[in-house]
């Protein structure tokens, strides 16, 4: 289980599409594989991995995350991969 469960993103406006377990979206590691910001499953599977790759203990942290997703992350970087080295670059430089 991941740091953070849908009752605790910050953001409810995601939509919910079934998304089998296997799929590469929210399976894995962050990859080439493109990330729907306004998609639930995949924010969270991002956001929990994320989380899991830095060891981050607390919610504020995975909050934060979701925060740089949709607020700061320039919309043209798209891949799960580009977006985490983005926020890893930036995580310092946030208004979060």
């Amino acid at each position: 289980m991941g740091i953070i469960t849908k009752s605790d993103l910050y953001y409810n406006d995601y939509s919910w599409t079934a998304i089998k377990r296997d799929d590469p979206r929210v399976s894995g590691e962050p990859d080439s594989t493109l990330l729907s910001r306004k998609e639930g499953y995949e924010v969270l599977y991002f956001i929990n991995k994320f989380s899991e790759i830095h060891n981050f203990k607390n919610k504020d942290s995975a909050i934060k995350v979701e925060k740089m997703i949709r607020n700061e992350v320039p919309s043209d970087i798209r891949s799960q991969s580009n977006i985490k080295i983005w926020i890893e670059q930036n995580w310092n430089k946030s208004k979060f």
